[in-house]
């Protein structure tokens, strides 16, 4: 996971410690937990390329993501994508790149997360489905028709599945929209990564 590119200089670097060396195994699971989270809030928030690419220019991360090339090999770097051919690697930089410009974005739209998770909290106190509410509904719609058009065993995974993992990524979201979020976001990843969490 070693970088060959020169960090920004942000102070906010610092507060994402370097991990130990990691095997591909735990590096794919960063991979792919990243991606998620930027998927979760596409489909919440309908963030688009642009807006996380803004994101890096606000925090003076744009000699990482330059532009949507760039954005899209990172992102592509998932394992659980379509299209595996010639995958770009994901370095230690990038990977804390990626975790900033979430957080800024679930920042961004923390009001929305914090509604929608209200949301979920009072259907389930009731004992109602997620989707009676239409600002969870349409937001599940979306996570799971772009994860099955997107990653490679998108079709095969059950609706189900799906949605349980929709609604977890919509509940970290909170935690990671909050102060100190992307310290807790990083170490999350590094946790995941060592325990051998299997992204879905």
């Amino acid at each position: 996971m070693r970088s060959t590119v020169k960090p920004p200089a942000s102070p906010r670097w610092e507060e994402l410690p370097l991990p130990s060396q990691a095997d591909s195994g735990q590096l794919d699971n960063i991979k792919a937990h990243l991606d998620l989270i930027l998927l979760a809030l596409e489909a919440l928030a309908g963030i688009g390329s642009e807006a996380m690419l803004q994101a890096a220019t606000d925090l003076n991360l744009e000699e990482m993501i330059s532009d949507r090339v760039a954005l899209w090999r990172l992102r592509q770097s998932s394992p659980l994508r379509k299209g595996q051919g010639g995958r770009k690697k994901l370095d230690v930089e990038e990977a804390r790149s990626l975790v900033l410009i979430s957080c800024h974005l679930a920042k961004q739209h923390q009001e929305l997360i914090r509604r929608a998770v209200a949301l979920l909290e009072q259907l389930a106190e009731q004992n109602k489905e997620p989707h009676q509410a239409a600002l969870l509904g349409d937001y599940l719609d979306k996570f799971n028709n772009t994860y099955q058009e997107r990653m490679e065993e998108g079709e095969e995974t059950p609706p189900d599945i799906l949605t349980h993992l929709a609604l977890k990524l919509l509940i970290d979201l909170l935690f990671y929209s909050a102060p100190g979020g992307p310290r807790r976001f990083w170490l999350a990843l590094l946790d995941r990564s060592r325990d051998g969490v299997a992204a879905v």
